[in-house]
């Protein structure tokens, strides 16, 4: 019985993959679907999400902790930046701030969101959730000054009216971006690899997986290829939706923002799920690594991508925060700050996150 269910596990996370790419091809460029087909499009999403979720674990599980949490992490917000980029190439002057609204969305999702979510499962699970603070702590720092370079100088810069970047500061940005993302990843999986592992309740570190054995070099190989083309139409398919998205968001009264809240919901999905199936495994670590290091890969990559677009974009690219969401920013900091100096964490914690979260998507749909 085990055997057949295993065997129809990888019959559909391989079939669902391939099935969302055939169905993007036939849906691309189309901006009025059919509601038959946004809802047959929003199934085959959900079920791309979840396959690439079991694909990353598959690929996680073979080369260890911390690259399979970064292998998803990145390969997520490659896309992500690519689904952006084409978004504000389409949109024109209204999309200006896309790149702004969905990265920001994508930080709140991240640090309180996710890690609110990580922290009560763990905890309630568990007894405390636990981590180590000296890895968490290096990708909070790194990412808080990330969105403040990005997201807060833009709004008090005097170069340029309005919260823009001039051309010079821009590129500032994005090379410091890369730059300091290059180096956390460095400091993760080469100089400090340690630092990033899960650790037991007793402070061990746990350096491999007991519950099963590393799948082969092929079948990562294989799951690497298929999560790759799940993430692709997870994406691809959440563009082609999101006209629908843009015109019930505009019926509804709520401000253009929401669509980057939602487009960052949908691409994050696949993070989520993975950081709520490790905690629930009592690996709060490698729960942390996926939601911050998201967050620091949609900084660190999407900013340079959108530089670097601007050259041949037509239309303004503003990039700084309002002051009630750098009130939010300042809060999340410090409350993460607070959350990760003990290394371990209770309800209580994860709750404080999730009320940041919520009022983060309250102020989004009534700023």
């Amino acid at each position: 019985m085990i055997t057949r269910l295993r065997s129809l596990t990888n019959r559909w996370t391989t079939l669902v993959p391939v099935l969302a790419a055939v169905l993007l091809v036939f849906t691309s460029g189309r901006k009025d679907l059919p509601a038959v087909v946004v809802a047959l499009v929003t199934v085959v999403l959900a079920g791309a999400v979840l396959a690439a979720v079991h694909h990353a674990e598959v690929i996680a599980h073979r080369v260890g902790e911390p690259f399979g949490s970064l292998v998803l992490a990145v390969a997520v917000t490659i896309i992500e930046v690519a689904l952006i980029v084409t978004l504000m190439a389409d949109g024109g002057d209204k999309s200006s701030t896309l790149a702004r609204d969905t990265v920001f969305a994508a930080v709140m999702i991240t640090c309180n969101g996710i890690v609110g979510l990580v922290l009560i499962v763990a905890s309630l699970r568990h007894g405390t959730a636990v981590f180590n603070p000296e890895g968490t702590g290096a990708a909070l720092a790194t990412v808080a000054t990330l969105a403040t370079l990005s997201l807060v100088l833009p709004t008090f810069t005097t170069s340029k009216p309005g919260p823009e970047f001039s051309g010079a500061q821009l590129t500032f940005a994005a090379l410091s971006s890369l730059a300091l993302y290059g180096l956390f990843v460095a400091t993760q999986t080469v100089r400090h690899r340690d630092y990033f592992l899960p650790v037991s309740h007793q402070g061990e570190t746990i350096t491999k997986d007991l519950h099963a054995d590393a799948p082969s070099a092929r079948t990562a190989l294989i799951s690497l290829g298929l999560l790759g083309l799940a993430l692709i139409g997870v994406v691809g398919l959440a563009k082609g939706v999101s006209p629908t998205i843009e015109s019930g968001v505009e019926a509804a009264g709520l401000h253009h923002a929401v669509v980057g809240v939602i487009i960052a919901l949908l691409v994050l999905l696949p993070e989520t799920i993975a950081a709520l199936r490790s905690a629930r495994r009592d690996r709060v670590q490698t729960s942390l690594n996926l939601a911050l290091g998201s967050a620091m890969a949609s900084i660190g990559l999407t900013i340079p991508a959108v530089a670097l677009a601007s050259i041949w974009l037509s239309g303004p690219l503003v990039l700084g925060l309002g002051s009630t969401h750098m009130v939010l920013l300042a809060l999340t900091v410090v409350v993460s700050s607070l959350t990760v100096v003990p290394g371990r964490a209770t309800p209580l914690q994860g709750g404080v996150h999730l009320v940041l979260f919520a009022a983060y998507l309250e102020l989004a749909i009534n700023p």
